[in-house]
Formats: C-alpha cells, structure tokens, sequence
C-alpha cells in the first residue's frame, strides 16, 4: 500500500504543508516513525514526538501550530484522530477483491441462490434455500443453514456457524467461530429433579452494519426472534441469549453477556465482562461499567451504573470510599 500526501489530502479533506509528492508505504505510531511510514498527533501530550519523529508523513489537526521544526510533510484535517481511522478503512477497501470464487471442496446447494461476485472458501456449506447478496466474502470452513438470509457485501470469517433460518443485513462482519442462531439455554425443571429440554424454533435478525467479534454466540429465540439492531458493535467472547433485543449503535465489550429476553436500548456502552439478568430492560445511551451486574431495569436514558448490583456510578463511588474507611477503621 502507497499514499502521498497529495492523495492523502484528497481522501481526507484536508491540505497538505510541505512536499505533496511525500510517500508512506506503512503505518506507524508518532514516537516509533520512520522514513515511509505515516503517524498521526492528535493527543496533546505525545507533542515531544512531533519534533523527533522521522516519518514522511504526519496527519495533524488543522489548527495546530507547531513550537519547532517538522520534518514530516504534514497532512492538515479536521481531526486527526478521525481521519486515521478514516484512512485505515479506505486502505482496508482497497485490499478488497470482488469477484466469484468456488473455492474446492466447498458445497453450495443448488437451491441456494449466490449474488454477483460471491467468494465462497473452501470446505464451506451452504443450505437448502439460502440466499447470499452481491459481493459477500465468505471465508473457508463455514456452515450457513438452510434458508438463511445474507445481504450484501457481508465478511464471513472461518470458522462461522449460521444457524438455519437466520438473517443478516448488510455490511456485516461475523469474525471467526462466531455463532448465530445456537439454541438458547431453556431448560425446564422436572419433579424428579432432571431437566426438559426447552426447543427453540425462533430465529436470530442482525441489523445492517454490525460487527460480531470472534467465538462470540448469538443465540435465537423460542418462538420469535433474537435482535440485533443496525450499527452494533460487539466483541469477542460475548454472550447474547434467547429472544434478547440490542439497540442500534449499542457496543459491547469482550466477555459481555446478556441473559435471556433482556433489552437493550440504543447507543448503550456495555464494558467487559458486564452481565445483564434476564428480562431486563435498558433505556437509551446507558452505559455499564467493567465487571457490573444488572439485576433490574434502568428507565432513565443517558446514565452510567457500576458494580454489583449495578447502581449509579456517583453512588458506586461513595459507596467504594465508606467501604474502605470501615476496613481502615479496624
């Protein structure tokens, strides 16, 4: 991969002080830039770097006004830290072939129905009555059951599991050994103390624009749907069970789960290994801090609850300072 700074400037909106014919062939951070690589200075306190660095090119914000010489070419925009993930995206883009590929040993049914330019890898199985949307890459050692409904330009890492009957929107990443579409967890007690198997017959719905980290499970409903609305973000190693509802633009971070039939609202935060009890509901740009513990509902949008049993933040907070005095105090 090549940019100059020309090209850079162009694909950010931004303006380009000193040579615009500059080129960077890698990416690097600020303190580690050599000649070739690009960094980026968005952080006040990384300015040392700036003055040393070594780079050939260096993405800053607009308005800053160096104190010493620069000896990268600098590439001016609106927000620098913005504009690098911007400019990984458009580089991941560019990595990005389309085209129709049957890999060998893969099985494609011929009920199935495959959209243009479809990248199937090899030892993938795809179902009775699937259908695939234009330019999906789906990747090798992946199962897609029967009648389930990918859109378009979808990633399906190795290793995925689609259970029959899903459907997935658009622009989504499933990361590796993800599954969707796995029984939820129902189990009935008997009077003789074993358990009955709960069947579930629903299905699972992913928005368009969502990402599923890797050996992450979503698992599908009773007799419904699971939901998982457009614009989610969630980790690896996450749990979402039967007949759960997550909310556009909500992200949840590695080793997060949800139980069954909890709802989740939009823009909610969801720190690692959080746990929220089953049929709980969540109001809008709710965050839950690191290792809380949701036991009941949360009905006033925009709040940040910690602990167990998870509760504001501000009250967490005191509540941590008497319960370390009354440790001090014997």
């Amino acid at each position: 991969m090549e940019f100059t700074a020309k090209e850079l400037a162009k694909v950010l909106h931004g303006t380009v002080d000193g040579d615009e014919n500059a080129v960077a062939t890698s990416f690097a951070k600020i303190e580690r830039g050599n000649s070739g690589d690009l960094s980026f200075f968005a952080n006040p306190k990384y300015e040392q770097y700036v003055y040393a660095s070594k780079a050939s090119i260096l993405l800053v914000n607009r308005d800053f006004e160096p104190k010493e010489k620069v000896v990268p070419t600098m590439v001016r925009v609106e927000n620098a830290y913005t504009a690098i993930a911007e400019l990984l995206k458009y580089a991941a883009n560019l990595k990005k072939t389309y085209r129709r590929r049957r890999a060998s040993g893969c099985h494609v049914h011929i009920t199935a129905k495959l959209g243009r330019k479809v990248s199937v890898g090899h030892c993938t199985v795809i179902g009775k009555r699937c259908s695939i949307g234009d330019f999906c890459i789906i990747h090798d050692n992946v199962s897609i059951g029967e009648g389930s409904v990918i859109g378009r330009k979808c990633i399906i890492y190795p290793g995925v599991r689609i259970y029959p009957g899903s459907i997935i929107g658009n622009n989504v990443i499933l990361h590796e050994n993800c599954v969707i579409g796995s029984d939820g967890f129902g189990n009935a007690p008997q009077p003789d103390g074993s358990w009955e198997k709960i069947e579930h017959l629903g299905n699972v719905i992913i928005g368009d624009d969502v990402e599923i980290g890797a050996c992450t499970t979503v698992d599908r409903a009773e007799m419904e749907s699971t939901v998982i609305e457009k614009g989610v973000r969630i980790d690896n190693l996450c749990q979402i069970a039967h007949n759960v509802f997550v909310g556009e633009n909500t992200a949840m971070a590695a080793q997060s789960g949800i139980a069954g039939s909890g709802k989740i609202g939009k823009n909610c935060i969801i720190a690692g290994q959080a746990g929220i009890n089953g049929h709980v509901s969540i109001a809008d740009r709710t965050t839950i801090g690191a290792k809380s513990g949701v036991t009941g509902n949360i009905r006033t949008p925009g709040g940040t609850y910690t602990g167990f049993p998870a509760i504001p933040h501000n009250v967490f907070l005191r509540s941590a300072i008497m319960f370390k005095r009354a440790g001090e105090n014997k």
